[in-house]
C-alpha cells in the first residue's frame, strides 16, 4: 500500500486544448458581388450546421501522481455517457493481484472494448476530437484513430482490493508525459467529439468587472429578503453585464446576473445560487478577487448557430459545470467531467 500513497490522482476539472491552430470563419462569408453572397452564405450555412441533439462536451483530466513538476497525462473521460459495465476486458482483472499496482492505474482497452466504445459514444474512426481552449483561442483536431481508448483507475479506488471496470474512468488519452505548461494549454477548455467542428472560434471573452454603484441592485434588480452587497459590472461588445452580490450576514448567500443592451433594455437574467448544490463555492470574480491572467467567468459565442453564453461562477465539488446560453429558451448544457466521489 506504500506504493498506492506515493500515487495519487490529481483531477483538475478543466472546461479543454492542445495547440495546433486550426482557424475557420465564424459566421459567413461574404462575396464582393452580392448575387454571388447569397450562393456563399448558402453554402456556408450547410456546412457549419450543427446537430444539438444528443450534443456532448467533455472537460479534461490532467492525471499525474501529487508530486511537484512530474510529467502528467492528459486525459478525457466519457463514462458520464458511456456507462457499459464491462467497458474494460475482464481478463484484466483475473490476475491483478499478482500484477504491479502502477500497472493497474492505466489499462489500454483491446480493439473489442475501444469498438464497443465506440458505439456507445455513436462515433466511428472516422470522427475526431475537437478541443478548443477559448482562453488561447488554439484549436485541436485530432482523428479518433489516432487516439488511444484507455482506462485510468478513479482516485477514490486506490485503496480499494478487489479492481473492477466500475472503479475507471473509461475515454481517450489526449496527451502523455505533459510537462509544467499543461494547465495553460487545457484550462478553459472544451472538448467535442463528432465529424463536425462545433465551435467559434475567436469571440470568447474573460469578463472584466469592476465595482460599481449601489444604486445598480434597485435599478436593475427585483427586490431580495437578502441584503445587497457589492456591485459589479462588465462590458462585452454591445451589451453591459451587471453582477449583485446578496448576503445573509455578512455571508454572500446568491449572485444576481443581468444583462443590458445599449439601448438599456433588460435582455437576460439570472440567478446564481449555492442552493441545491452539493459543496458548491462561489468562483473568484475576474480583477477583483484574481488577477487578469486567471479568468474565472467567461462570455462571448462559442457555439456554432448558438447564443452568447456565459459560465465560470461556480466551482463544483460534486457534479459537473454547465454553461448558460443568454437566452431563456435555450437549456443551459452541462460539460462532462466524470467528478465521481
Amino acid at each position: 500500500m506504500k506504493i498506492k500513497a506515493a500515487l495519487g490522482l490529481l483531477l483538475i476539472q478543466l472546461a479543454v486544448s492542445s495547440c495546433q491552430k486550426e482557424h475557420k470563419t465564424a459566421g459567413n462569408e461574404s462575396a464582393a458581388v452580392a448575387g454571388d453572397s447569397i450562393t456563399v452564405t448558402k453554402k456556408a450555412d450547410r456546412e457549419d450546421k450543427i446537430d444539438y441533439t444528443n450534443f456532448n462536451i467533455y472537460s479534461i483530466s490532467i492525471i499525474s501522481s501529487a508530486q511537484k513538476d512530474v510529467l502528467a497525462d492528459a486525459f478525457i473521460s466519457v463514462s458520464d455517457i458511456y456507462t457499459d459495465p464491462h467497458s474494460i476486458q475482464e481478463d484484466i482483472f483475473k490476475n491483478q493481484k499478482n500484477t504491479p499496482f502502477e500497472q493497474m492505474q492505466r489499462i489500454e482497452l483491446d480493439s473489442k472494448h475501444r469498438q464497443k466504445m465506440l458505439d456507445g459514444l455513436h462515433l466511428s474512426e472516422n470522427d475526431s476530437l475537437y478541443l478548443y481552449n477559448y482562453q488561447s483561442n488554439t484549436l485541436r483536431k485530432t482523428p479518433l484513430h489516432k487516439l488511444k481508448a484507455v482506462a485510468y483507475l478513479d482516485a477514490y479506488s486506490f485503496d480499494s482490493d478487489e479492481l473492477e471496470s466500475s472503479y475507471y474512468m473509461v475515454g481517450f488519452q489526449v496527451a502523455t508525459q505533459e510537462g509544467n505548461d499543461v494547465d495553460d494549454k487545457y484550462n478553459n477548455a472544451v472538448a467535442y467529439f463528432g465529424n463536425k467542428n462545433p465551435f467559434v472560434e475567436g469571440k470568447m471573452k474573460a469578463i472584466p468587472w469592476k465595482k460599481t454603484g449601489a444604486d445598480i441592485a434597485k435599478k436593475y434588480f427585483t427586490n431580495s429578503k437578502l441584503k445587497s452587497g457589492n456591485s459589479y459590472q462588465a462590458q462585452y461588445e454591445n451589451m453591459t453585464y451587471y453582477l449583485q452580490d446578496y448576503l445573509e450576514g455578512e455571508i454572500l448567500m446568491e449572485r444576481k446576473l443581468a444583462i443590458v443592451n445599449d439601448r438599456h433594455e433588460k435582455i437576460f437574467e439570472k440567478t446564481i445560487s449555492m442552493a441545491g448544490t452539493d459543496g458548491a463555492e462561489f468562483s473568484p470574480l475576474n480583477g477583483i478577487d484574481t488577477d487578469e491572467s486567471n479568468g474565472m467567468q467567461w462570455t462571448g459565442y462559442l457555439f456554432k448557430g448558438k447564443p452568447p453564453v456565459v459560465l465560470g461562477f461556480l466551482a463544483q465539488s460534486f457534479g459537473c459545470p454547465s454553461i448558460t446560453f443568454l437566452d431563456k429558451n435555450e437549456k443551459p448544457m452541462v460539460i462532462n467531467c466524470d467528478n465521481r466521489h
